[in-house]
């Protein structure tokens, strides 16, 4: 029961040590490997995330784990992250597979339910998204999209929005988007 609340001094500065120093790792590989791995995250960006925090968790109370394997497990999954990424950006079918596409969640006045169903959004999500751009009228939104990252962009009528919209996937192929 002694070693519950407290395991000795040499456990507590080998934390503290271990805590310093694969932060500081951590910090130092992320800044090496670009601003990608600390963007707005999609899926595969967020279970990176979880898993270099796991990592150093890992790294800092396992009295088995040394910092040379911890700053490998980080790189490991930070080198994994920047192979997925490069190919990603060279090859769509990558990026399909990894990031997914954005979709259109309503348009020119209609909800596209059948988009709704796959994104597993409901009506309710997209008309806050709509409130929290700033709008409270339907009328003055051309489009909602449900992004990569789970965000939503409201598209309105104002403005040069026809190349917002052919970006998006089904769009600009037939008369209306995917999902009517």
């Amino acid at each position: 029961m002694d070693h519950l609340l407290f395991n000795g001094w040499n456990a507590i500065l080998r934390t503290a040590v271990l805590g310093v120093l694969a932060y500081v790792t951590l910090v130092l590989m992320l800044r090496m490997f670009g601003k990608r791995t600390l963007s707005k995250m999609n899926a595969f960006d967020f279970v990176v995330t979880v898993a270099l925090g796991s990592t150093l968790a890992s790294t800092l109370l396992s009295k088995d784990a040394s910092l040379a394997q911890g700053a490998t497990a980080f790189g490991v999954l930070i080198g994994l992250q920047f192979i997925v990424t490069w190919l990603s950006v060279r090859f769509k079918w990558v990026r399909r597979a990894v990031v997914g596409e954005q979709q259109i969640l309503f348009y020119q006045g209609r909800y596209l339910d059948q988009a709704l169903r796959s994104a597993r959004v409901t009506r309710d999500e997209v008309l806050a998204s709509i409130r929290a751009a700033g709008h409270s009228e339907l009328d003055s939104v051309r489009a909602v999209v449900i992004e990569t990252d789970a965000s939503f962009t409201v598209i309105t009528h104002a403005g040069k929005s026809e190349d917002t919209l052919l970006a998006v996937k089904g769009y600009g192929r037939t008369a209306h988007p995917q999902g009517e």
